[in-house]
């Protein structure tokens, strides 16, 4: 087992030394998801510090996916807007991290919890609180299902007027999923933030195994080519506001999109408008 502490000022810039550590230090493992032929993965436990989330610029160029994609992801966390995919007995999604932490349904309850709602209330009652997080692991229900939650739980707590938030994923994949993941948390904590009316601080990033599969080593070739040839590898998020605008065209654009949701889409599409002109 191996071990990896990263402490930036920026989420890029953190999440590139973690990977970069990842590679280079990487216990080897066999996956669940190998193929006979595919080389064994990179595997750590990772602990990734970022003093100021928020810092630009924000968005690496060389994380996997379209900045579209990026805003998708948001929505998605954020507002759910694919959560009317969840149907497992259709054999579609089994969950969101959205219906998790907004909508946590536990066995002889009817109503769901909104974990996010009673962390805001939590902290606006005792901001130094030990007791604001929320989880996402249903004991009931996922240690059988063929893609268990990642993501463990968010922790949340306000020090001198600022909102710093620890997540804690059990699994994840560190070159193709980890910085949506990461940039996701931040914008929910960003939103946490603002309705207590204090700053965004830290972010701390754990998991128990930071990945990288060896049936993409071929294509991870190319991210460490970029790393080594490139200087400018970040990108602003006021650069980004055009290509969020087509995330959110997309989402849009689906047919089966719910009314609630396409109204925070709508909203957000205003927000992004705003931005750029």
């Amino acid at each position: 087992m191996q071990t990896i502490r990263v402490k930036e000022t920026s989420l890029p810039v953190a999440w590139e030394r973690a990977v970069l550590a990842t590679w280079k230090t990487g216990a080897t493992f066999r996956t669940e998801y190998d193929k006979p032929e595919d080389p064994e993965s990179r595997d750590v436990c990772a602990l990734i510090h970022v003093t100021d989330p928020l810092a630009e610029p924000r968005i690496h160029k060389a994380f996997p996916g379209g900045l579209d994609d990026l805003e998708i992801y948001r929505a998605e966390v954020l507002y759910g807007v694919h959560d009317h995919w969840i149907a497992p007995e259709e054999g579609k999604w089994e969950y969101t991290y959205h219906e998790r932490l907004f909508e946590y349904r536990v066995p002889g309850i009817t109503k769901p919890i909104d974990q996010i709602e009673a962390v805001i209330e939590k902290l606006a009652e005792a901001p130094h609180t030990r007791r604001a997080q929320a989880v996402t692991w249903q004991a009931w229900n996922d240690t059988g299902i063929s893609d268990p939650a990642c993501l463990q739980r968010m922790w949340f707590r306000v020090e001198e007027g600022r909102l710093n938030m620890v997540i804690h994923m059990r699994s994840n994949d560190a070159f193709k999923a980890a910085f949506m993941h990461m940039f996701a948390f931040t914008e929910l904590q960003r939103m946490v933030a603002e309705r207590l009316g204090v700053e965004v601080g830290d972010y701390v990033h754990g998991a128990d195994s930071f990945h990288i599969y060896g049936s993409y080593f071929d294509e991870f070739e190319g991210f460490l080519k970029s790393i080594n040839e490139r200087p400018d590898r970040y990108f602003t998020t006021g650069f980004a506001m055009p290509m969020f605008l087509d995330g959110v065209d997309r989402v849009l654009a689906e047919e089966n999109l719910p009314e609630a949701k396409r109204r925070m889409m709508e909203q957000r599409k205003g927000e992004i408008e705003a931005a750029v002109a």
